[in-house]
């Protein structure tokens, strides 16, 4: 099977994304024939000259009356070589948060630029929330290249303003690449409109590129979510625990430690979708059974011994506030850390980052889509790695307890 790479596109309004990820899926016929038809008929309606390729991408009634992409889309393709899920995530700077959603669980992020432009306000806004998500690979497209004759100078121009930001920023792996997304100069096939172009087209690159360490070679992190109990006949010995292993590989035999009651064991059993496996990866919802009895519970982890996390009451992180009331020290909210959920205090709010400047400025608040640094207090342990090492443990939300609406997102510090 072809591996997948999850990748993330963002820009600035009018730079042309969703026309860009309507030029890739068309040319490589990934368009389905009856949404292809339908693109026909509202491009003809609308009297466009030709396709309109950005309407395989901006699904939403809304967003076609408004002539705006308001929200996180996420669309399937496939080459010979790759599958790929983009999330098509908005330009505004108020939908900040639906950025971070979508390029959370990112390999990449694309960042949309337009050449006549250079960076913009939300350019570096993207760059930041990317670098700030742990993405370690950036591809700058360089969009209508077109409207400036094709110019490798004006494509310098663009090179050059975005390294000076990401060096100071810290991102290490860029790749730029000029497209014509209306035409279609450099997305599936190399242009002759630019012969000074010496990289790949765009899909050759996403082809191609590597993605983030595989979450087999990182620690082994099951989450509970589930004990399934033998019947009235059935021994306490029998009790399976299940949910999915979020990173590493479980083996028969193999001693494991349940946090965060310390108890070891080894395991006697793994039940995968299809049957009994000897060994299991990440990825895989699973049920292990223990060669002893122990207390475990919805919202414990089980971990290999030698590499477990320590588990923490308190946490410095990064939010992304989410909430439409804004964040002062000493509230209270529910945080969600995979499958635990525990009560948790803001102590402080030491710095809020300015994604735009990246300078840190004192504050004792976070409002609408300001990005900062926390300290948490918990009232129960939670089992946390930082976000950086193991994204889907280092990784939590803040519910506001009131309204269960999800308030924050945030990233645990090293």
């Amino acid at each position: 099977m072809t591996d997948l790479l999850r990748f993330a596109t963002a820009g600035s309004v009018d730079d042309g994304k969703s026309t860009l990820i309507g030029r890739l899926l068309y040319d490589a016929k990934a368009v389905l024939a009856d949404q292809l038809e339908h693109v026909e008929d509202v491009s003809a309606r609308r009297g466009n000259d030709g396709l309109d390729l950005a309407l395989l991408t901006d699904g939403l009634r809304a967003e076609r009356e408004q002539g705006i992409t308001i929200d996180v889309a996420y669309r399937y393709f496939a080459t010979a070589k790759r599958r790929f899920i983009i999330a098509d995530t908005p330009g505004h700077a108020q939908y900040t948060r639906n950025m971070v959603t979508g390029a959370s669980t990112a390999d990449l992020a694309m960042i949309l630029i337009d050449v006549r432009h250079g960076m913009t306000e939300q350019s570096r806004r993207h760059a930041t929330i990317a670098h700030l998500l742990g993405i370690h690979h950036v591809a700058v497209a360089v969009n209508k290249m077109d409207l400036v004759d094709y110019s490798e100078e004006a494509f310098d121009g663009v090179v050059r303003e975005f390294l000076d930001f990401s060096t100071r920023l810290g991102i290490e792996d860029v790749t730029f690449i000029p497209i014509s997304a209306l035409k279609g100069d450099n997305v599936v096939e190399l242009s002759a409109n630019t012969p000074w172009y010496k990289g790949d087209a765009l899909l050759g690159y996403l082809e191609t590129v590597p993605t983030a360490v595989p979450p087999t070679q990182q620690p082994a992190r099951l989450p509970v979510q589930l004990v399934i109990r033998p019947g009235t006949e059935g021994r306490a010995i029998d009790r399976r625990y299940a949910g999915r292993l979020e990173a590493g590989v479980l083996r028969v035999g193999e001693e494991i430690l349940v946090l965060p009651s310390g108890e070891r064991a080894r395991i006697r059993r793994i039940e995968g979708p299809d049957g009994e496996l000897e060994e299991a990866s990440a990825g895989l919802s699973l049920a292990v059974c223990l060669d002893s009895e122990l207390d475990v519970a919805r919202g414990h982890m089980i971990t290999h011994v030698d590499d477990a996390p320590e588990p923490r009451r308190e946490l410095e992180a990064t939010v992304c506030w989410l909430g439409d009331r804004q964040a002062t020290a000493g509230d209270r909210y529910v945080l969600k850390h995979t499958t635990r959920t525990v009560r948790a205090r803001l102590d402080a709010i030491p710095e809020r980052l300015d994604v735009v400047s990246l300078e840190h400025a004192p504050t004792d608040h976070l409002a609408l889509n300001e990005i900062g640094r926390v300290r948490l207090r918990l009232g129960e342990p939670v089992m946390v790695d930082p976000y950086q090492q193991v994204r889907a443990t280092g990784g939590f939300i803040l519910i506001d307890e009131a309204t269960n609406d999800t308030v924050g997102a945030g990233m645990v510090a090293g």
